[in-house]
């Protein structure tokens, strides 16, 4: 099923990396970077099924070769922190073919980014596991109408200026609710009724907690049946949702069947209910025996809920399936907060873990000199690239800490769980109320067909 995937971030020569190095990954090619004469050969990397480069108007024909593309942005940009290119990481509907899929992205691109003044480098990679996505890599520089790079920026009273509105941030929410409505109408066009929305749960209006991105390596290993942790989340966030919609709906079908038997001229009194089920086969023979000692014990039970409960009449019964609202509620509000802060917290956790393991090896890679830099970055791909994502990461939540709060998190991550479990408990008892109500609706709709159904005296 069709599912909804985008991320960007920015190539940054300061942060060790090279628009050239990505584009050879990418495109599963070997080109040689003229800024550090490093060659980045790729050619054995496997899953790339199609590659394409699209350029706007203004930008010289020679560009559409990878190589001389990259290699004159490499050239462009002369700081040794200068950034370099942007990468949007978009995921494919599954159910299209890859020609539908490159054509989607093809407009996508085209009405978002090379029309604006962008080149895009397009690679789609598909392994057949479930996962197909495409990488845009885009030019940040606007291309003047002579074909040469312009300025990023101009310095007017002392103010940087923008040339482009590249950068602003609004211009990510446009990208992603274009790739959302582009992609919705290409999966309507061929026939899918499948849709995608890029706004989150909250924002959509939904009560539903939303569950973790699994990222390629647990996708494999849950695909393998080997359980992970951030899919050990999912399922206790799919199993929260699920039980809540569950319950709203059978609170919900008990409020509309007080509503009906309130609206009658004569509703069963409670009383005659439970009286019914403790005469129901009184005289039953032995062959319903078991039966009738069932009935028994669940009239018993019941009796024993509308006494706790101090309900004598329908009333009283509609007042509790009301409180019963009222309890679903507190519990679904009260849970989604923790869910949502457990998440992070998890991910905080899980990101640190990462940072700590690989910090070493990250460490070796930055003594590298240049020339073996390559060689050992490819050996230790999947170190550094853990690595770096985990310090992009807690940049973004460390709020100019300097030391990992991973205690801290630990802790309100085990307060929060028992906050959690008291909920889930809440949501058993609550269960079993709902429970009990739907016995009682049963039993009054047994007593309302027997009297429908029982044959009048005929006049003699």
């Amino acid at each position: 099923m069709a599912i909804y995937h985008l991320s960007i971030k920015i190539i940054s020569r300061g942060k060790g990396k090279s628009a050239v190095a990505s584009a050879a990954y990418h495109s599963g090619e070997a080109i040689k970077n003229e800024y550090d004469g490093i060659i980045h050969d790729y050619t054995r990397k496997k899953g790339i099924v199609h590659t394409e480069i699209l350029l706007p108007d203004t930008a010289p024909p020679s560009y559409a070769d990878r190589s001389t593309l990259w290699n004159a942005v490499e050239k462009a940009e002369r700081y040794k922190t200068a950034q370099l290119a942007r990468e949007v990481e978009i995921a494919l509907p599954v159910e299209h073919t890859l020609e539908q899929n490159a054509s989607l992205v093809r407009r996508y691109v085209k009405e978002n980014f090379t029309d604006t003044g962008m080149c895009a480098d397009v690679c789609i990679h598909d392994k057949n596991d479930g996962n197909p996505h495409a990488h845009i890599m885009l030019t940040m520089r606007p291309i003047e109408k002579d074909g040469k790079w312009g300025q990023k920026s101009r310095t007017v009273n002392g103010q940087k200026i923008p040339t482009v509105d590249w950068n602003e941030r609004a211009k990510a929410e446009d990208w992603r609710k274009a790739w959302a409505a582009d992609c919705n109408a290409a999966l309507h066009a061929n026939g899918h009724s499948a849709a995608i929305d890029h706004r989150s749960y909250e924002r959509q209006g939904i009560e539903q907690i939303p569950t973790v991105h699994l990222g390629p390596a647990a996708f494999q290993m849950e695909k393998r049946g080997i359980a992970t942790e951030r899919g050990n989340l999912n399922r206790n966030i799919e199993v929260t949702n699920q039980r809540l919609r569950q319950l709203k709906a059978r609170i919900a079908k008990l409020t509309t069947w007080l509503k009906e038997e309130t609206a009658n001229a004569e509703p069963p009194s409670l009383a005659a209910v439970v009286s019914n089920i403790l005469s129901q086969r009184a005289q039953a023979g032995k062959s319903v025996r078991y039966q009738a000692v069932a009935n028994l014990k669940a009239a018993s039970k019941m009796l024993n809920f509308l006494q706790e409960n101090e309900i004598k009449d329908m009333a009283g019964l509609e007042e509790k399936v009301k409180s019963m609202y009222e309890k679903q509620f507190d519990i679904r509000d009260k849970l989604k907060p923790v869910e949502r802060r457990l998440k992070a917290l998890d991910e905080h956790i899980h990101q640190a873990t990462m940072y700590m393991r690989h910090k070493a090896v990250y460490r070796q890679y930055q003594e590298q000199k240049r020339k073996k830099q390559e060689a050992f970055a490819e050996k230790h791909r999947a170190e550094i690239s853990l690595f770096e994502s985990a310090d992009r990461y807690l940049k973004g939540v460390m709020n100019s800490r300097n030391t990992l709060p991973i205690r801290a998190w630990k802790a309100e991550h085990v307060k929060l769980a028992a906050e959690r479990s008291k909920l889930n408990k809440d949501y058993v008892l609550l269960k079993d109320e709902v429970h009990e109500v739907e016995q009682i609706r049963r039993s009054v709709y047994v007593i309302m067909h027997e009297q429908t159904q029982r044959p009048q005296p005929t006049r003699t």
